[in-house]
């Protein structure tokens, strides 16, 4: 379970966000919604411990990530945190398998990759390089190598950005679809996607509007 507190987030322009209290529970899956600025990235990034919050506390499965350095946040995202990035964050002239096996540089077990790849049909490009990839079968790529440690809790920061509406959809479908189980929390800026989420959550409610300092 993911709980936040008193949470707020200030930026060097001096703008500060500050968000209402959220509940995230396990084996659910939430869609973040909102217009831009709101501070739905922002949220994610301070779930995974990239960003540092101003005041507040994020607490995942009784660790309160606001106390700990960011060494052991960075170890507590390898472990526990499958986390897809809007603009992939692939390496063009590598194949997928690659791309994928890079995590055991970081003590990731990747040995279920095949079964991953496969359930994301996608497996027959494994050996093809990402610059040979289309967009969709690109965001394919960053879903594998985020489920292939089997995470407890999955982040999306605009996975369907970068594409149509027909392959994000299908996308997201088989997002949902491997997630299942886990604790999967979405920023999107597409409304039309929330029937496939059990939870959407309007960030313009969420939080206390955006100010400056």
């Amino acid at each position: 379970m993911i709980k936040t507190k008193g949470l707020s987030k200030q930026f060097a322009n001096e703008t500060v966000i500050e968000y209402r209290d959220l509940i995230f529970e396990d084996g659910k899956s939430y869609m973040l919604l909102g217009a831009s600025g709101c501070g739905k990235s922002t949220l994610l990034n301070m779930i995974a411990g990239i960003l540092p919050p101003k005041s507040g506390s994020i607490e995942i499965n009784e660790v309160d990530m606001t106390t700990l350095s960011q060494k052991q946040k960075d170890r507590f995202r390898i472990a526990n945190i499958g986390y897809i990035f809007q603009d992939f964050k692939l390496i063009p002239e590598m194949t997928v398998a690659d791309n994928i096996s890079i995590l055991s540089l970081e003590h990731v077990d990747v040995s279920n990759m095949d079964e991953v790849l496969k359930s994301l049909q996608i497996y027959d490009k494994k050996n093809k390089k990402i610059k040979h990839l289309s967009g969709g079968e690109k965001q394919r790529v960053a879903i594998a190598r985020a489920i292939v440690k089997q995470p407890d809790i999955i982040l999306a920061d605009e996975p369907t950005g970068n594409l149509n509406f027909t392959i994000g959809e299908d996308v997201i479908k088989q997002l949902i679809n491997v997630s299942k189980g886990k604790t999967l929390i979405v920023v999107t800026h597409d409304e039309r996607l929330g029937k496939y989420f059990d939870y959407i959550v309007d960030m313009n409610e969420m939080t206390g509007g955006v100010q400056n300092a």
